[in-house]
């Protein structure tokens, strides 16, 4: 462990490095109908530019640990950020589509192990007293970087190109890269390790079977899920895959994914739990700018700025939290911020067309609170409990819980959306009939009125400005069922903190057993 200002320069480098990994999976965004453009692309040929990033980042996060002993953590992670920074420049230079979605990949492989690297690295520099609130610093990062992407993004782009949402990562991947170099320690038991015989078997089983199930989460709605005969045959083919894979490596004598690890309740719970948090937080974070900007009204600028209240109430309950848990049950603060994610959560589900700005807000505060007392704790339980030669794959395994905890929220969030909204507008629908007296009633009166002031058909104007508003209606049910299925989950999780293993006495500064 370093000790004094050393071991907040570690902090700092590998923060460095996974804001600039999450950053780019946000600031690209915005500038995808400026790119469609300048590739002459169409809407699902575009999205490749997300998608393969995706995968890819997918595929290889199981992977770090395995990488790490074979090439040594420390020189793995700078060859990552050195790569991701080269991949980066590549994606601002490229010419086609084809060739920005093969840099894309390139970025998303090289990308993959910053977030599991940087959690083993602080993991390790900071002693057991000292983690929650390492990781708090950590996690600012983290979960500032989603929201000043788009911002960000769309300045850049407005201002300059969409080439420059790539370019800007140049200078700030250098300076990561040097910074590790100079004060990241390779670990004592790293140095010199002999090499590990490849595990090809369980390579290609991962590559298959995660693959085949990222090509599903990321394009299934498009082909409306289970109606397409290529969803189905991708599904079969990576359960198959994936099953196969967990029985070839929890046999092999050196696996590419220590699947052993699982055995450590605190470690299997914490893998669940970050699966479900993750499900909740991007699955409502993806809704998020759609209910503003399509529903609301607001410009993305707008809707940026109503995502930052969020961002700094995340930070704030993060290095509050990391001061408490030296004196207070760790699960305790971990159920109260569930308790404040759930509640913004369901008041989220409240909304009305006519809430004003703060209104719209408010429960975004409570979510992010709840947020910050949670990611922190549960990263540090989930992790403190695992031998540190062991550490790397422990990371990579709870960030592809994450990973795939995101995706499948996107995808199913996004798809009740779709369904949701179907059903509403269906019920609204029937008591939109001439034949319904309250409804007749207030057609021929907004008709009269329409008719006195633009001096065209009436009836024609209120018909229509009313199926505008059952449309609303409708969708803004749809946002309510969303956001209330994704706070119900919040409550399945409030018993399962309670399953992690009891944390070492409060103020002992006791390291946990190490298994």
């Amino acid at each position: 462990m370093s000790s004094g200002s050393g071991k907040w320069l570690v902090a700092l480098a590998v923060m460095l490095g996974t804001i600039l990994e999450v950053l780019d999976t946000s600031i690209v965004n915005v500038a995808l109908p400026h790119m469609q453009g300048a590739f002459s692309a169409g809407i699902d040929e575009i999205t490749w530019v997300l998608t393969s990033y995706l995968i890819a980042n997918g595929i290889v996060i199981p992977m770090t640990g395995w990488l790490s002993s074979v090439f040594g953590r420390k020189r793995y992670f700078i060859f990552s950020v050195l790569a991701f920074t080269v991949a980066s420049m590549l994606c601002g230079a490229a010419p086609d589509l084809r060739s920005m979605v093969l840099f894309r990949i390139l970025q998303g492989l090289a990308g993959a192990a910053m977030l599991p690297s940087s959690q083993a690295i602080l993991m390790e520099t900071f002693p057991p007293e000292e983690r929650p609130i390492a990781m708090a610093t950590w996690g600012v990062g983290l979960m500032v970087a989603p929201i000043i992407g788009p911002t960000l993004g769309g300045w850049s782009t407005d201002t300059y190109s969409w080439r420059w949402c790539f370019y800007i990562n140049l200078p700030f991947g250098i300076i990561a890269a040097l910074m590790c170099a100079r004060f990241v320690p390779e670990p004592a038991y790293a140095q010199g390790a002999a090499k590990r015989r490849p595990d090809w078997v369980g390579i290609a089983l991962l590559v298959l079977g995660l693959g085949a199930a990222q090509m599903v989460l990321d394009r299934g709605e498009r082909a409306d899920w289970f109606e397409a005969p290529w969803v189905w045959g991708f599904t079969i083919f990576s359960v198959c895959a994936l099953g196969v894979f967990v029985f070839w490596e929890l046999t092999v004598e050196q696996p590419v994914v220590n699947l052993r690890l699982l055995r450590e309740r605190g470690f299997a719970v914490g893998c669940l739990l970050i699966s479900f948090m993750a499900f909740i937080l991007f699955g409502s974070l993806a809704m998020w700018p759609l209910y503003l900007q399509n529903l609301m009204g607001y410009s993305a600028a707008q809707s940026g700025w109503a995502s930052a209240p969020r961002g700094v109430a995340t930070g704030l309950s993060m290095f509050v939290v990391g001061r408490l848990s030296r004196r207070i049950d760790s699960r305790i603060l971990m159920t109260f911020g569930l308790v404040l994610l759930i509640y913004g959560q369901w008041r989220l589900s409240q909304f009305s067309l006519q809430y004003g700005w703060w209104q719209i807000v408010a429960p975004t505060i409570f979510q992010g609170a709840g947020l910050g007392f949670i990611f922190t704790l549960l990263s540090t339980n989930a992790l403190s409990r695992i031998a540190p030669e062991q550490m790397s794959n422990a990371a990579s395994i709870y960030n592809l819980t994450r990973n795939l905890g995101a995706s499948f929220g996107i995808a199913i969030l996004g798809t009740v959306l779709v369904r949701r909204g179907q059903y509403h507008q269906a019920v609204l629908a029937e008591w939109s009939s001439p034949y319904y007296a309250p409804f007749r009633d207030a057609l021929a009166g907004l008709a009269h009125k329409l008719e006195g002031v633009t001096g065209y058909d009436g009836m024609k104007s209120a018909a229509a400005l009313l199926t505008g508003q059952m449309r609303a209606q409708a969708t803004m049910l749809a946002f309510a069922d969303v956001f209330l299925i994704a706070g119900l989950l919040g409550l399945l999780m409030l018993g399962g903190i309670w399953l992690l293993p009891k944390p070492p006495a409060v103020g002992s500064g006791a390291a946990p057993a190490a298994h």
